[in-house]
């Protein structure tokens, strides 16, 4: 089921990402046969970025893609995404995004369910663990 694979992916990233001693959120496009297209994980501090957050990194890592492949995929992400994330997936007709946790962050979670994207949060205590050292350790990157 892409539901497992996808969040496996994104969850590897999350943790990829806190052992680089960055954000730790990850990200994994899946396709609606359940392929991973592509997956990241959020390098704003290993590359002093101001965009490469998870799910952009992800889009990024999937290549150009024909515009079909993404209407029927699924993002998943280890944390609710911020507006720009949002926008990316609205932009590129993923279908669905699937959430680690929002606990921590609310992003474009209404914006997403308002222009027709299915929303489903897992509320996953290891996501929200992640975060919490995360924060704890590194107030300021937070």
């Amino acid at each position: 089921m892409d539901s497992d694979i996808g969040f496996k992916a994104a969850f590897a990233e999350a943790q990829r990402g806190s052992d680089e001693g960055g954000v730790p959120i990850g990200a994994a496009l899946v396709s609606a046969d359940g392929q991973v297209l592509g997956q990241g994980h959020n390098m704003r501090i290993q590359k002093s970025s101001a965009t490469l957050h998870a799910e952009i990194s992800a889009l990024e890592n999937a290549g150009r893609l024909p515009a079909h492949m993404y209407k029927g995929a699924t993002m998943y992400t280890t944390l609710s995404p911020c507006d720009m994330c949002t926008g990316a997936c609205i932009m590129y007709g993923v279908k669905r995004v699937v959430i680690g946790e929002n606990k921590t962050f609310v992003g474009g979670e209404a914006y997403l369910k308002q222009r027709g994207i299915e929303v489903v949060v897992l509320q996953n205590d290891k996501c929200q663990e992640l975060m919490k050292k995360f924060i704890k350790e590194k107030p300021g990157d937070w």
